[in-house]
C-alpha cells in the first residue's frame, strides 16, 4: 500500500512546477474545503506586458489544471494613475491569450466600504493611528535593516483623537500628505514592512469608478490580501518582489480570517527579457514623450503591441510555458526564445505569399509579348490541407535588387551576368544584360528562360544552384512596409546606469518601405489578424491602419535571428 500510495504522489508531481504542486498538496490535503480559487490582480495604469502574461498564464493556467476558478480583479487604489482605457485594454488582452474570468470581475474599490470599516476597528482596538509627519519624516524614522525604528511623536495618540481626524481625512478637511494613517505594529520588528507601515493617504482625485465620494485611499499592504480574503481567493500568486511582503500580507488577512479559511501567498520569478524594458513607469513616458506610436506600438513589450505586431497567443504561451516557473530571479531571458516560438508558430499557419520589398525589374526578352499565364503556389507546405493560389506571370517582372550582383563573390548563389536562377514556381531564366541609370544604378534587368523549365515540367529537373521570389510587373500591387526590430540596442537597458533608458533606443527599430510590390493574392486577403510569410524575407501581418487603398504590413519577424550572428561575429 505505501509503495501505490508513493506511485501516485510521483504520478501527481509529474509535470508539475513548484507552485502547481503547492496546490496539488492543498487540495489533497482538503484546505479550504477542496476548494481553488485564484486571482490576476493588475492595477489599471497602464497596458499589460509579456511579464504580465507569465502572471496570466499562471494565475489563470492553475485554475484550469486543477479545476478550479480564476478572478480578474483591477486593483484601482490610486485614482490619480488610473484609467478606464487601461480597464479595457487588459481585458481584451486576457481573452486574447486565450483566458476567462466569467462572471468573476471585481475592483478593489468595491471593498473601500468594508477596508475604512476594517480601519476604523483597528483604530478602537489601538491597532492604528494618524500620523501628520511628513512622508520624508516617516522614511528617515523607518532605520535600517540593521538599526531600529524610532516611534513617531503621534504613535500614542487617544482611540477618540485618532477616529476624528481620520473620519476628518475622509471628509476631505486636510490637504493630500498632510496626514496618514498607520498601522501599529513594532518599530524595532527585524522586517521593515513591519515598522508601522502606512495603511490609508489623502488623494484628492476623481477616481474612475466611484468619482469624489472617497478623500483617503487604502495602500497595497492593506488592501490586497483584504480583497482576496474577501472574494474567496485561495492562492495569491504574485512574483518574488512581494516576499518581504508576505508577513505584512498574512498579518492584516487575519484580521478578518478564521480557521476555516485563508488565502495564501506564493511567490514565482518575474520575467525580465532582453532589449526591452518593463518598467511601466518607462513605457509610459516613451509613449507620452511619442518615442513610440502609443501603447500598442509593435515594438513595445505591450501584450497589445504583441498582437498588432503579429505574434500569435499560442506562440507566447509556448515561450512562456517552456521558461517556466522558479523560486529564484533568474537573469534575463533572451528575446531570441520568444521570437522562437513565434516563428515556430507562424511557420506551422502562416500563408506563404510573394512580395518584393527592394524591386527592380527584370525583362524577358524571349517571353512573349502578349502571354499571360497563372503559376500555381503551394499556402502552406507545412500544411498539406490549406491548398494552393495562382499568381500571374509575364514578360516583365520585378525581383529584389539585392538579388543581382555584377561582379558577385563566391558563394553567390543568385542571379549575376551569364548566371541562371530558378524563379520560384515558374521558369529558370539566364542573365544577359543589364541597364544602369546615370548614375550607375541598375535600372532593368534582361534574361532569356527556358520554356521547358517551367514547374512540373520535365525540364523543371534541371539543377541551379539559386532560386528567387518575384512578382509580375503587370500585376503587382503597391504596399508599404514596416520592418520592426528590437526597441532597444543594448540587451539589459536597466543595467545602462550611466545613460537615460532613452539614449539606448535602437535607431533601426522601425524602417519603413513604400513601393513593396505584392502579388495579388495577399492584396487580396489581407485582412486583419491574418498571417503571411513573405517568401525569404520574413513574417508579415496587415497593420490595423492598413485599408484596401492604402495597404500597410507589420514585419513580425525576420525568417532567421540575425541578432544572434551579430553577437557571434
Amino acid at each position: 500500500m505505501v509503495e501505490n500510495k508513493d506511485a501516485e504522489t510521483a504520478e501527481v508531481s509529474k509535470g508539475l512546477n513548484f507552485v502547481e504542486q503547492i496546490v496539488a498538496d492543498d487540495l489533497k490535503a482538503g484546505k479550504n474545503g477542496g476548494r481553488l480559487n485564484t486571482r490576476f490582480p493588475p492595477e489599471p495604469n497602464g497596458y499589460l506586458h509579456i511579464g504580465h502574461a507569465k502572471a496570466i498564464c499562471m494565475d489563470f493556467g492553475v485554475a484550469e489544471k486543477f479545476g478550479g476558478t480564476c478572478n480578474l480583479r483591477f486593483d484601482d487604489t490610486n485614482p490619480t494613475k488610473e484609467d478606464t482605457e487601461y480597464v479595457d485594454a487588459i481585458r481584451e488582452d486576457i481573452h486574447w491569450l486565450g483566458f476567462d474570468w466569467a462572471d468573476r470581475e471585481y475592483y478593489a474599490s468595491d471593498y473601500f466600504p468594508q477596508l475604512y470599516d476594517l480601519a476604523i476597528r483597528m483604530i478602537k482596538e489601538g491597532k492604528a493611528y494618524v500620523d501628520d509627519q511628513t512622508s520624508e519624516e516617516i522614511a528617515a524614522q523607518k532605520g535600517t535593516p540593521t538599526q531600529p525604528g524610532t516611534n513617531s511623536p503621534y504613535r500614542e495618540r487617544s482611540v477618540e483623537e485618532n477616529l476624528d481626524l481620520f473620519q476628518r481625512m475622509n471628509a476631505g478637511e486636510f490637504d493630500e500628505g498632510a496626514r496618514v494613517l498607520r498601522a501599529k505594529i513594532d518599530m524595532a520588528s527585524s522586517n521593515m514592512h513591519f515598522r508601522d507601515p502606512i495603511m490609508y493617504r489623502i488623494i484628492k482625485y476623481p477616481h474612475h469608478r466611484t468619482g469624489n465620494t472617497w478623500n483617503v485611499y487604502p495602500m497595497y499592504d492593506f488592501a490586497h490580501g483584504q480583497s482576496d480574503y474577501f472574494e474567496g481567493v485561495t492562492h495569491s500568486i504574485c512574483t518574488l518582489e512581494f516576499v518581504p511582503h508576505r508577513p505584512l500580507y498574512e498579518y492584516f488577512v487575519k484580521e478578518l480570517a478564521d480557521e476555516s479559511y485563508c488565502p495564501r501567498q506564493i511567490e514565482f520569478n518575474r520575467l525580465n527579457l532582453t532589449y526591452t524594458v518593463m518598467s511601466k513607469r518607462k513605457l509610459l513616458q516613451l509613449v507620452k514623450e511619442k518615442l513610440v506610436a502609443g501603447w500598442d506600438d509593435p515594438r513595445m513589450p505591450t501584450i497589445s503591441g504583441m498582437r498588432r505586431r503579429g505574434y500569435t497567443p499560442r506562440a507566447i504561451r509556448n515561450f512562456i510555458d517552456r521558461i517556466g516557473y522558479t523560486k529564484i530571479e533568474e537573469a534575463m531571458i533572451s528575446v531570441s526564445l520568444l521570437e522562437h516560438a513565434v516563428r515556430e508558430d507562424l511557420n506551422a499557419i502562416s500563408t506563404r505569399g510573394m512580395a518584393v520589398i527592394n524591386p527592380v525589374k527584370l525583362v524577358i526578352t524571349n517571353y512573349p509579348d502578349d502571354q499571360n499565364e497563372m503559376v500555381e503556389m503551394e499556402n502552406n507546405p507545412e500544411n498539406p490541407t490549406s491548398g494552393t493560389h495562382t499568381m500571374p506571370f509575364s514578360k516583365e517582372i520585378y525581383i529584389e535588387r539585392d538579388d543581382f550582383m555584377e561582379n558577385p563573390p563566391k558563394k553567390f548563389f543568385r542571379l549575376a551576368p551569364d548566371s541562371e536562377v530558378r524563379l520560384k514556381g515558374a521558369y529558370i531564366v539566364k542573365c544577359t544584360k543589364e541597364k544602369k541609370d546615370a548614375d550607375g544604378n541598375i535600372e532593368e534587368i534582361y534574361c532569356t528562360y527556358d520554356p521547358e523549365t517551367r514547374s512540373g515540367l520535365p525540364g523543371s529537373q534541371r539543377k541551379v544552384k539559386g532560386t528567387l521570389h518575384w512578382v509580375d510587373a503587370k500585376h503587382a500591387v503597391d504596399a508599404t512596409v514596416r520592418l520592426y526590430d528590437r526597441l532597444f540596442s543594448v540587451e539589459n537597458p536597466s543595467a545602462e546606469t550611466d545613460k537615460d533608458f532613452r539614449e539606448l533606443l535602437n535607431p533601426e527599430s522601425l524602417i519603413e518601405i513604400r513601393g513593396v510590390k505584392l502579388e495579388p493574392f495577399i492584396a487580396e486577403n489581407a485582412r486583419k489578424g491574418e498571417k503571411f510569410q513573405f517568401q525569404r524575407i520574413g513574417y508579415f501581418t496587415p497593420d490595423y491602419d492598413s485599408t484596401s487603398e492604402n495597404l500597410i504590413f507589420n514585419r513580425t519577424i525576420a525568417l532567421k535571428d540575425s541578432w544572434e550572428k551579430v553577437k557571434k561575429a
